[in-house]
């Protein structure tokens, strides 16, 4: 186990990481794979998308994490009006002062929900590009860092949809993981129908932790291990990607960068301090499908990397 392996000194983390499941779980109802990437996804310093239906809970899930962590928690509705300064914020001319202040916009918190980011135009969803990759923003020549830790969090309607602007290729790579929630099964269903109100159930959500904590759970993924023979595995992915007739476009360096990253967070949340190859499995849809085939629906997306992951030995 990771906290023998690592020490006494890490027992409490890896403790706090079963208590925040646990809690992450009581809300939101037969999902646990799904809440456990999400967290994933946090820990490995990423940010997840997340295309599904309205009503299956994406918002509870955004919310919930932010509450169990101890996070401040903003929520931006994209609208096809929407403009980037409604996301970044603006400078304002104080007449007081005789000089412009900043005023921040939503995007300036630890969590950031992007909700129904696809109904913006291109335009606003570029707003989110340099706060992603670069977890800053430049306004006015002047740049501006954001909290620690930052994760966006953003949804997205199917594109079948009306009134919906497909995200390019360059705002999807941003993205660590896209899942889809799904519906819930017969016996959580019941459970929910049976249950109290859900924004009651998270405001009675106790934080575990806090940013520091948080700071803290994201660099004990830094220590877990990934061998020659794990990496190897990890190449022998991407070039399979690369050299598969059935695929259109081949998986980057920075897929499998996230692939790597997203597994020794899955390890960690197993309280190993290692990465085996089923790490990998477990993740890998999540991470690669909008890579490999972000035109396809989340369940053809997941046969698609199925297909990749089943071509390709166990080291």
């Amino acid at each position: 186990m990771l906290d023998s392996l690592l020490g006494h000194s890490r027992q409490a983390p890896v403790r706090q990481l079963e208590t925040i499941q646990q809690n992450l779980n009581s809300v939101v109802l037969g999902k646990a794979h799904i809440v456990r990437l999400g967290l994933a996804c946090l820990l490995a310093r990423g940010h997840l998308l997340i295309e599904d239906h309205p009503g299956v809970g994406k918002t509870t899930l955004a919310q919930a994490l932010a509450r169990v962590l101890g996070l401040g928690f903003n929520r931006i509705q994209f609208t096809s009006d929407m403009l980037p300064a409604d996301v970044i914020g603006v400078s304002v001319f104080d007449t007081n002062r005789h000089s412009f202040e900043f005023h921040p916009g939503p995007i300036f918190r630890e969590v950031v929900l992007a909700d129904e980011i696809n109904r913006a135009s291109p335009k606003a969803q570029s707003a989110l590009l340099e706060a992603m990759e670069e977890r800053q923003v430049s306004v006015d020549g002047d740049t501006r860092a954001l909290p620690e830790p930052f994760f966006v969090i953003a949804t997205q309607n199917p594109h079948e949809q009306s009134g919906t602007f497909p995200l390019p290729e360059s705002q999807l790579d941003r993205f660590m993981m896209t899942v889809s929630v799904g519906y819930p099964s017969r016996d959580s269903e019941q459970a929910l129908l049976a249950g109290g109100d859900r924004g009651r159930m998270l405001a009675d959500l106790e934080p575990v932790t806090d940013a520091a904590g948080v700071l803290e759970l994201q660099s004990l993924v830094d220590e877990i291990h990934a061998s020659d023979a794990l990496t190897g595995y990890v190449l022998d992915l991407l070039e399979a990607s690369r050299t598969a007739a059935w695929l259109d476009i081949g998986l980057s360096p920075r897929a499998g960068l996230a692939v790597v990253r997203g597994a020794r967070a899955w390890a960690l949340l197993d309280g190993r301090d290692a990465v085996i190859p089923e790490d990998v499995q477990a993740v890998a849809p999540a991470v690669i499908g909008h890579r490999l085939a972000h035109n396809l629906p989340v369940s053809d997306r997941e046969q698609v990397t199925r297909r990749l992951i089943e071509s390709v030995a166990i080291p």
